[in-house]
């Protein structure tokens, strides 16, 4: 049974920074394409960056430089460092995997709870 636990959310103010951490069982991160989503209150969910199974990494825009995605994969843990956070970075943060690897984003299909992310002005 895969099972992924988030950590790490909170509230800041807009130039702070928090890190989102994701604890995986039941599945081999370096096997999995392994990423995070968000979804704002009345917005999509929106996929925020992810680690291929080769090792390649992808960013939304809007985040690129900001946040960095890092894992540990002999401990199935993954992280996001989001520095710099904005009022509009305000939102659910979801840690997911897709385990054939394909990175898209209709194709994740394990999810954790989500930890809430709140960046006030």
């Amino acid at each position: 049974q895969v099972q992924l636990v988030e950590s790490g959310g909170g509230s800041v103010q807009s130039g702070g920074s928090l890190r989102l951490s994701c604890v995986a069982s039941g599945l081999i991160y370096s096997r999995h394409c392994m990423g995070w989503f968000r979804q704002a209150p009345g917005k999509e969910r929106e996929l925020v960056s992810y680690f291929s199974r080769d090792g390649s990494i992808w960013y939304l825009d809007s985040v690129r430089g900001r946040f960095t995605i890092s894992k540990d994969n002999s401990k199935n843990i993954m992280f996001l460092q989001m520095n710099n956070l904005k009022p509009e970075d305000t939102a659910m943060y979801y840690c997911a995997a897709d385990p054939r690897g394909w990175c898209r984003a209709g194709d994740f299909g394990f999810w954790g709870q989500g930890a809430q992310v709140t960046v006030s002005s």
